[in-house]
């Protein structure tokens, strides 16, 4: 039986392939009871996602984001739930950031060009269309391009942070993340974490930053790094998180939405802290 809590989506908003409603629909094709869209630096896809939900009232939807922060040398990219999305100041600094992607992005175009792979910068803006511009649309301009078979191909060399043709963007650091999800009422909570390295000196100072919980149940982690992930989070008394972190771009093996997640139990205590952040901040 898969997962009924899928706490991490994506939709063209952002970098996924299904538009909010799209997503909707097939997350209730899928039986799950309780999902996020928790997209890139914007939260413009969640009233669609809540119109689209009504014909679904069995399913609830939590309102989410997903930040880019930046550490030196990597990024950490940190899941908010419960965000109070009509956040001036949230919006403010989200529409900075998007900006940051299209002159990210354009630079990587252009770097791009220099080791030979040409792709047009309007291409990638159409493939992108009115969503946040991702290293994702990249990836899918080079793939229609015949450069690699697969997205997730072109960021092992060229468009992973570390890759012959990223290029940086204005982010926050992780503590500001937290700062900034805990005021406005969402819960933070760290994304994808088995990669990090110093994983439990990271977790332990965030936590004192205010950190909530962090994804555990993710579909790309096996049962092995799971129950690691798990014990850490139950030393440092943060909330087990998760979900598929589904974009639809077409890569071989990935899952679907409730193919992975967490227990209801853990969307019973994000609520709980959302419910504490907002009393304290009021």
């Amino acid at each position: 039986m898969g997962a009924v809590v899928d706490l991490h989506l994506h939709t063209t908003v952002s970098d996924g392939r299904l538009t909010p409603t799209e997503l909707i629909q097939l997350v209730a094709r899928q039986g799950l009871k309780v999902v996020s869209v928790s997209d890139h630096d914007n939260t413009d896809g969640l009233a669609e996602a809540y119109q689209a939900l009504k014909e679904f009232p069995d399913m609830r939807l939590i309102p989410g984001l997903e930040l880019s922060t930046d550490i030196p040398g990597d990024e950490i990219h940190m899941l908010g739930y419960f965000v109070q999305y009509d956040d001036d100041e949230l919006q403010s600094v989200l529409t900075r950031f998007r900006e940051g992607r299209l002159e990210r992005g354009q630079a990587m175009v252009e770097k791009l060009a220099e080791y030979g792979l040409h792709i047009e910068w309007e291409r990638v803006r159409e493939i992108a269309g009115d969503g946040s511009v991702g290293r994702p649309h990249i990836a899918l301009a080079l793939v229609e391009k015949g450069y690699f078979k697969e997205p997730k191909d072109a960021f092992a060399e060229y468009l992973g942070r570390n890759g012959l043709a990223y290029a940086h963007r204005e982010k926050m650091t992780p503590e500001e993340g937290v700062a900034m999800l805990s005021r406005i009422g969402g819960v933070a909570v760290l994304a994808h974490p088995a990669q990090l390295p110093d994983l439990e000196s990271k977790v332990t100072h965030l936590k004192e930053a205010g950190l909530v919980g962090m994804e555990v149940h993710y579909a790309q982690y096996s049962p092995g790094t799971i129950a690691r992930l798990l014990d850490i989070a139950k030393r440092h008394g943060l909330i087990p998180c998760g979900g598929s972190d589904y974009h639809g771009l077409g890569n071989t093996g990935e899952l679907l939405p409730g193919t992975m997640g967490p227990p209801m139990e853990t969307v019973e205590r994000l609520e709980e802290a959302s419910r504490k952040l907002t009393q304290s901040s009021s």
